[in-house]
């Protein structure tokens, strides 16, 4: 067990932040009974590069029964998982986002690595190394004895209006010299005009997670659509009509999440995520508890306090358009911090790692085929640190709209991700068991050993201790 001693220089608000992050993500249990190895935070303020505390074993030492970190530690790992560059970036691109350079993994070529994941894990390791013959226990990781944990998500950004979508798409093929997958499309897109293939597409994914027992959230706009909406690829349907009810019920029949895919004009405004979040809620019979941005257009913290205000639980936006890794240094669910309040805020951030419109449109990555490599590999990452990985598969990657080859593949990533054995979850259900152990306390031990566990909120299942091998330890709810 862990007991963080108070420095005699208190912590600021943002260094508490990180060291409650580093905390939670070591799944070393938090002692209130005053027993296990002691944590210190030592030495002054500091501005540490990543690659300096990364050469010195994170900058964290095993004493005898005690451990020091430190403290330039902390505000390295708040700038990283706070993504407080980006909140004191004044710049934008053309859809108001931070440019990726701005993010300080990108800027240190560090994004293909979840590092605050790796800092968490030397926490842990070097407890164990300064507990000696006392006792480590640990939070386990996931439900089910799992290891990892995986989230299939789907942004429904295409229902109606279609077979523009599908023409715009060959002309873009024709454009690149690739004439055999344009051929393909006209082929495929043909014959669809007598259906409908985004129903049909989204019938395929439901059909391929119902055989791999799969649950995945689906993210669906519930703006208005405009000329001017519908010319900049924001809103192009509405949420009311025949094809988006048919999908949206689908899923929600099949037991999978419905969370707001935040239109343009939400962005940083809580009366429009109100407003939208319950004109979704009363088509898919359930409130949305989780939101993504379309295109990926919300600035951190001022977007997430809108959010907030509007009463989502998490937002799964933090995450790149144009490459896929860690933008805030997690595999994982963690809170969202303020820079501006200097607080954290009262969500979650459940970051995407990975997305297939990052290699297909933005890397110009036609192949399939090579989607699915670069997503097992960022699936090994998340799995190497205990962590959670979550992947966005658009419905609209179909032969008849532009991607032939496509359907077949997400079959292969479903089959491939399932055979690591992680625990398949919604966000929301990644959400409400990581704050269920967040909150985890052992409040002392009792008569028989067992350790007494206090747990402050209730998750999709109970959270559980083990040792450093992985094994069960008995404990009673206190």
């Amino acid at each position: 067990m862990l007991r963080p001693v108070p420095p005699a220089q208190p912590l600021s608000t943002a260094e508490q932040f990180a060291l409650d992050v580093l905390v939670d993500l070591s799944r070393l249990v938090v002692s209130e009974s005053g027993d296990g190895v002691e944590l210190h935070v030592v030495g002054e303020r500091s501005q540490p590069t990543l690659q300096d505390i990364r050469a010195r074993k994170w900058a964290i030492e095993p004493r005898d029964g005690r451990v020091e970190m430190e403290r330039g530690v902390l505000s390295l790992v708040a700038n990283i998982v706070g993504a407080v560059d980006e909140q004191r970036s004044s710049e934008s691109d053309r859809y108001e986002r931070v440019p990726p350079h701005v993010n300080t993994l990108v800027h240190h070529a560090e994004e293909r690595d979840p590092v605050v994941n790796r800092v968490a894990n030397g926490l842990h390791y070097t407890v164990r190394a300064a507990a000696g013959t006392r006792r480590v226990v640990l939070l386990s990781p996931w439900p089910d004895g799992k290891r990892w944990a995986m989230a299939m998500t789907h942004d429904l950004d295409v229902v109606d209006f279609w077979p523009a979508y599908s023409a715009l798409r060959i002309g873009q093929l024709l454009s690149h010299g690739d004439l055999p997958r344009a051929v393909a499309v006209a082929a495929s897109a043909g014959p669809a005009l007598l259906g409908n293939p985004v129903h049909r597409a989204a019938e395929h994914i439901l059909d391929v997670e119902r055989r791999h027992g799969i649950k995945s959230t689906w993210f669906v706009i519930a703006g208005t659509p405009t000329l001017a909406s519908l010319r900049a690829g924001d809103v192009t349907y509405a949420p009311e009509s025949s094809t988006a009810r048919q999908v949206v019920g689908a899923a929600t029949r099949q037991g999978h999440e419905i969370g707001l895919h935040g239109s343009f004009a939400s962005f940083t405004h809580r009366d429009v995520f109100e407003t939208q979040r319950a004109r979704l809620a009363a088509i898919a019979g359930q409130p949305s508890v989780g939101v993504r941005q379309h295109f990926i257009r919300m600035r951190p913290g001022r977007s997430h306090a809108a959010m907030a205000a509007a009463g989502f639980a998490y937002d799964s936006t933090f995450g790149f358009s144009e490459r896929n890794g860690f933008r805030l240094g997690v595999a994982d669910v963690v809170p969202v911090w303020s820079d501006n309040e200097q607080r954290v805020l009262p969500i979650d951030a459940a970051p995407f790692i990975w997305m297939d419109r990052a290699l297909s449109k933005h890397q110009h990555v036609e192949d399939p085929r090579a989607w699915i490599t670069d997503a097992i590999a960022t699936a090994g990452t998340c799995r190497d640190v205990s962590g959670l990985w979550t992947g966005i598969w658009h419905p609209n990657m179909t032969a008849a709209l532009g991607f032939p080859g496509a359907a077949a593949q997400f079959e292969r990533l479903c089959e491939l991700l399932m055979q690591d054995a992680p625990w398949p979850t919604t966000l929301s259900g990644a959400v409400a068991w990581r704050r269920a152990r967040r909150q985890a306390r052992a409040v002392g031990v009792d008569a028989s050993g067992a350790v007494r566990l206090r747990q402050g909120t209730t998750g999709p299942a109970p959270v559980g201790l083990e040792n450093d091998q992985g094994k069960p330890i008995p404990h009673v709810a206190a």
